[in-house]
C-alpha cells in the first residue's frame, strides 16, 4: 500500500506525530511518501497514493489557514479517494474534533473520503508551558498509541473523531483566528534583545517576517503558528495581544529527573484524566488481544508438534 501524509507543524509537534506515523506504517509494510505543506511546489502525483493523510496543529479549534488553502489546490478525484486526518493540541477538549469540518468539505467536494481522524495531546506553544512531565507523559502515550492507529488504518477499520453539537457553526465562529492572526501578526516586535540572527526570517512558514533597513518588520500574513517566538533563542520577540500567554523554547521530551512545580495541574484537569484513560485502554485492550493471538499460535504449533510425534 502507497501512502501519502501532507502535513503543517508550527513548532514541531505534529512533525513529531506524523514521522511516528509514518515509521509504524513502514513497520506494516506500508510505502510511505511525507511532504511538507509550506513547501513552495506540490510535485507528488495523488492518484499513485492509495490513502491520502493530512496532518495539522489545532488553531482555535479549526485546521490552520495554510492547510486549507493547500487543501483547495490538491485535484479533484475521478474516483474516491481514501483519507486520514492526524491532529495535535495541546488539551484533549471535545471541541478540538471540530477542526477538520471545513477541511473535510473542501475535499468531500473533491472526492476524497474521510475513513479515520486520530488526535494527539502534544504541549503547548502558546497559552502556558506544560511542565517536562506532561510533556513527556504526551510524547509517551502518543508513541504508544500511533502504531495501533497506524495498524487499524492499514487494516481497513473505520475510525472516526466524536461529532459536536453545533459543530460546523462552532467552527465557523472560531476561524476568525486565520483573520485575528493577520491582524495580530502586525503587531509582532522584537526587543532589545534581538540579536539579529534572521532565524525567525528563515523560518516563517507564511514568508511574514521580513528584514528592511536592518530592522524587522512584520505584515499581515501571520499564521499564528509560535513558530519565531517559540524558538527564538534571546526570547526577543512580543507576540502583540497574546505576550502573556507566549511560551518560549522547545520541549525535550524526556523523562524529568527532578520534580517540578505545575503551577496548571487544575487546567482541563478532567480532560486530561479522560484522555490519557481513553489511550491506556486502547493500548492495554490491543496488548491483551495481541498476547491471546500469540499464545493461540503457540499452541497450534504444539498441537503440531505432537501429532508429528504420533504419526512418527
Amino acid at each position: 500500500m502507497k501512502i501519502l501524509i501532507c502535513y503543517f507543524s508550527g513548532t514541531g509537534n505534529t512533525q513529531r506525530v506524523v514521522y511516528k506515523f509514518k515509521e509504524a506504517l513502514a513497520d506494516k509494510g506500508a510505502e510511505v511518501d511525507v511532504f511538507r505543506i509550506e513547501s513552495p511546489e506540490f510535485n507528488l502525483n495523488v492518484n499513485d497514493y492509495d490513502k491520502i493523510g493530512i496532518a495539522y496543529p489545532v488553531h482555535a479549534f479549526n485546521a490552520p489557514k495554510l492547510v486549507l488553502d493547500f487543501a483547495k489546490k490538491l485535484p479533484n478525484m475521478e474516483n474516491e479517494k481514501s483519507l486520514f486526518i492526524l491532529n495535535t493540541s495541546g488539551e484533549p477538549l471535545k471541541l478540538n474534533n471540530i477542526s477538520s469540518v471545513k477541511l473535510r468539505k473542501i475535499l468531500g467536494r473533491k472526492n476524497y473520503e474521510l475513513t479515520n481522524e486520530y488526535h494527539y495531546c502534544m504541549p503547548y506553544n502558546i497559552i502556558f508551558r506544560h511542565t517536562d512531565a506532561m510533556a513527556y507523559k504526551m510524547w509517551d502515550i502518543a508513541q504508544k498509541m500511533i502504531p495501533i492507529d497506524a495498524e487499524e488504518l492499514l487494516s481497513g477499520k473505520h475510525s472516526k473523531l466524536d461529532d459536536v453539537i453545533f459543530g460546523s457553526l462552532l467552527a465557523y465562529i472560531f476561524r476568525v483566528e486565520h483573520w485575528g492572526g493577520r491582524f495580530n501578526g502586525k503587531r509582532y516586535k522584537v526587543n532589545d534583545k534581538c540579536c539579529h540572527c534572521n532565524a525567525c526570517v528563515n523560518m516563517c512558514p507564511t514568508h511574514n517576517i521580513t528584514l528592511e533597513n536592518g530592522e524587522l518588520k512584520f505584515g499581515k500574513n501571520c499564521a499564528m503558528c509560535m513558530r519565531c517566538s517559540f524558538f527564538c533563542r534571546e526570547n526577543a520577540i512580543k507576540i502583540g495581544l497574546f505576550e502573556k500567554w507566549k511560551v518560549n523554547g522547545p520541549y525535550n521530551f524526556e523523562k524529568p529527573k527532578v520534580e517540578e512545580v505545575d503551577n496548571h495541574k487544575k487546567f482541563c484537569k478532567k480532560a486530561y484524566q479522560k484522555y490519557f484513560e481513553m489511550c491506556e485502554n486502547k493500548i492495554h485492550n490491543y496488548n491483551t488481544l495481541n498476547n491471546i493471538a500469540e499464545e493461540e499460535t503457540e499452541n497450534v504449533f504444539e498441537e503440531d508438534e505432537i501429532v508429528e510425534k504420533v504419526k512418527n
